[in-house]
């Protein structure tokens, strides 16, 4: 954590106050990664705009978008039996906790993505010549969500398997007029990495939707979009994240206007023709 800040302030200096803010964060991760402004303000023995300001100087607008940070880094450090203790102690009910966990989660996604980085990453796909989509396990899912809905609306997007000769076969492939998109949550496999680094390699623009402002696939990325991930029980949660590729899939519609729209009714026709449903 002291690093992490060390990073994040790039040498510069903070003020007594601000800085007994900064040592909340560095002392006491997992009270700062729950705290609301006020806690953290009453807790630091600061007013509510010092919280802010020193947010701001570790380069966040403010404090709702460091705390998203903050908790994500605090959770990846633990194993999945740490976290299962720590959502344990906070609620005996996993079925309501799961429920209210994601409506916090939407809450600080609204909060802290700005709507014009969707947009651009939704032009990113529109203007590439093929996307392909790369996540690993259950963090796939809302890749593959989107490679299939945009697939109907006539993009060539697609999810590739993380590692293994079909990864590099896919990426052989490509080049600058390409796209690369990764979801990174929680834990980077190793072949994630490697992949966004082949892509960069062969100049083709990557995007990240991430939980980590310094998740090693950001560093050169075209696009980065930051949600949070925190679920109940041992596992992150995909809503916010799916939330993201919804918002992605309907500035696609917008954008491709009447060309989606005959794409999606020619698809229908072939569903009916091979009597899918």
């Amino acid at each position: 954590m002291a690093d992490w800040i060390e990073a994040a302030l790039g040498g510069g200096r903070l003020g007594r106050a601000a800085e007994r803010v900064v040592g909340v964060l560095r002392d006491e991760p997992r009270f700062a990664s729950y705290a609301s402004t006020a806690e953290l303000a009453e807790r630091a023995d600061v007013n509510v705009a010092t919280v802010v300001r020193a947010a701001q100087a570790l380069g966040y607008t403010g404090w709702p978008a460091l705390r998203v940070e903050l908790r994500s880094r605090y959770l990846a450090s633990l194993n999945a039996g740490e976290v299962l203790a720590e959502h344990a102690e906070a609620d005996a009910d996993p079925v309501r906790a799961a429920f209210r966990a994601d409506r916090e989660g939407l809450r600080a996604l609204e909060l802290t993505l700005d709507p014009g980085r969707v947009s651009a990453l939704a032009e990113a796909i529109h203007g590439a010549r093929r996307t392909r989509v790369v996540g690993s396990g259950t963090f796939a899912a809302p890749g593959l969500q989107l490679a299939h809905a945009a697939g109907i609306m006539g993009y060539d997007v697609e999810r590739v398997d993380v590692g293994g000769t079909s990864l590099v076969n896919a990426l052989a492939r490509m080049g600058p007029r390409d796209l690369l998109l990764a979801c990174d949550l929680w834990r980077l496999p190793v072949a994630l990495r490697a992949a966004a680094e082949v892509a960069r390699d062969r100049g083709v623009p990557v995007a990240v939707i991430t939980d980590r402002r310094d998740s090693p696939l950001a560093d050169g990325a075209e696009h980065v979009l930051l949600v949070p991930s925190e679920g109940v029980g041992m596992f992150p949660s995909l809503t916010p994240t799916t939330a993201v590729v919804h918002a992605v899939l309907a500035e696609l519609a917008r954008i491709g206007g009447e060309a989606v729209l005959e794409a999606v009714r020619g698809t229908e026709r072939l569903w009916e023709q091979s009597e899918l449903f």
